[in-house]
């Protein structure tokens, strides 16, 4: 086992630090309720609009059409230019791209809102998580990324009773407007009244400060990769929450839509206990002296196979309290991946690449949301009877959620990768010492 040295395990946070990290616990809400809201007003939607449910996998496709490539340039952005800018102009953006459909019924539109959202939320988990990082030592930063991540769970579902009301009393135009006043409210707030935080490796705009790992090397680590399959197996089940649960609760387990929207806020609620306490528990175990491959790698992916597992499972019951159980189980504790997924990125990155391998970790999981909400679509329309297109769905992710859930734990050992890239940076600083003595010397 891997003790952690005392100095890094008790080093308290910053005064102000969970200030900060309660400010972007509410960027989350909005950014998911934003997400979500398309959800929602699927049944709504697809009645006004005539819409097929592969028309309608495509707007939950279209949405990260963008949001990956933004992923990207967002996280190296965010190794040069202060965490609090980038966020105000995500916000800012997030009210633009969502109010105009507050007025306007038109599939176009809604796709190309959805494209924009998309690409302007791309980047919002990374920075938000870099932003709370500055704000704490390694070895405490399990718990505050627990909590970010719940910020997404309240935004997908703690507020869906209440979008689900607006919607069923003043139609699904409302509640795009109610988010995008949200979006302006919070950017504005922000902008006048938070701060960035103090510890970080190097200053933004000033990355040469720390010592750099190739990214061909980071990105191609067992860590790393493992990360990467864990993390896109869970958002296939995010995905298919955003686009797809509400619509299953209505259609096939025959609630109303304010009654699938306190389906999907149970779900929620689900996330918001299970994703701090597995993320808890990690940091206990970490304080404890468990290798971070045992308190990050291992439990991280456990809780993906469960996911996937649930997920399987939930279509194979008949309505009752085990099957909204499952349901639950299903949309939820997949999640853990992303808050103890970023602490093994942040592990094994130096500080200031740290921003940029954020955003690359999220685009990639992210791919997921392109690919699932219209596969979904399309095998429910190549079934006659809906509920077999669902339960074909459901099994076929779940299969696949397990299966990368099992190879990540495999694969993830960042104390390996750590001491690898610390040889290799050695071998490399004496090649250059040695080639340096030969120029001298001739």
């Amino acid at each position: 086992m891997e003790v952690a040295p005392s100095a890094e395990r008790y080093n308290p946070a910053v005064p102000g630090a969970w200030r900060h990290v309660a400010f972007v616990f509410s960027f989350m809400v909005v950014n998911y309720a934003d997400k979500s809201v398309i959800g929602l007003s699927s049944v709504p939607i697809m009645r006004d609009m005539a819409l097929t449910n592969t028309q309608f996998g495509t707007l939950g496709s279209g949405f990260f059409a963008l949001f990956s490539i933004s992923g990207v340039v967002g996280g190296f952005a965010a190794n040069r230019i202060r965490s609090k800018s980038l966020m105000s102009w995500m916000a800012g953006l997030w009210a633009a791209a969502v109010l105009p459909i507050s007025v306007v019924s038109n599939f176009a539109l809604l796709l190309g809102s959805r494209v924009v959202l998309g690409a302007a939320e791309g980047p919002s988990f990374p920075i938000a998580v870099h932003s709370v990082y500055k704000w704490f030592p390694d070895r405490q930063r399990a718990l505050p990324a627990g909590v970010i991540t719940s910020g997404a769970a309240f935004g997908t579902g703690i507020v869906a009773p209440l979008m689900s009301w607006i919607i069923a009393r003043y139609g699904w135009h409302a509640a795009f407007g109610t988010l995008g006043m949200a979006s302006l409210g919070w950017c504005c707030l922000w902008t006048l009244t938070a701060a960035e935080g103090p510890l970080d490796g190097a200053r933004p705009g000033r990355p040469e400060n720390a010592a750099r790992v190739p990214y061909g090397q980071l990105l191609s680590s067992r860590t790393a990769v493992g990360v990467f399959l864990a993390g896109f197996a869970a958002y296939s089940v995010v995905a298919l929450n955003i686009t797809w649960l509400a619509n299953y609760l209505v259609k096939q387990v025959h609630m109303t839509l304010i009654g699938a929207g306190w389906m999907i806020g149970f779900v929620s609620l689900s996330q918001i206990l299970l994703v701090p306490a597995f993320s808890w528990l990690s940091e206990t175990l970490s304080g404890r002296g468990v290798s971070s491959r045992v308190s990050r790698g291992l439990l991280g992916p456990a809780c993906v196979i469960a996911s996937g597992a649930s997920l399987i499972a939930m279509v194979g019951i008949r309505s009752g309290l085990l099957q909204d159980l499952l349901i639950g189980l299903s949309f939820s504790i997949g999640a853990v991946i992303f808050s103890l997924g970023s602490a093994l990125i942040g592990e094994i990155t130096p500080p200031p690449q740290r921003g940029a391998m954020l955003g690359i970790t999220n685009s990639i999981h992210t791919l997921a949301g392109l690919v699932v909400p219209v596969m979904m679509g399309h095998i429910m329309d190549a079934y006659a009877n809906p509920a077999t297109g669902y339960r074909v769905g459901y099994r076929v992710d779940g299969a696949m959620v397990m299966v990368l859930g099992c190879v990540a734990a495999l694969l993830i050992n960042p104390p390996v990768d750590v001491v690898r890239f610390a040889r290799r940076a050695r071998a490399s600083l004496a090649g250059s010492v040695s080639k340096s003595q030969l120029s001298e010397g001739g």
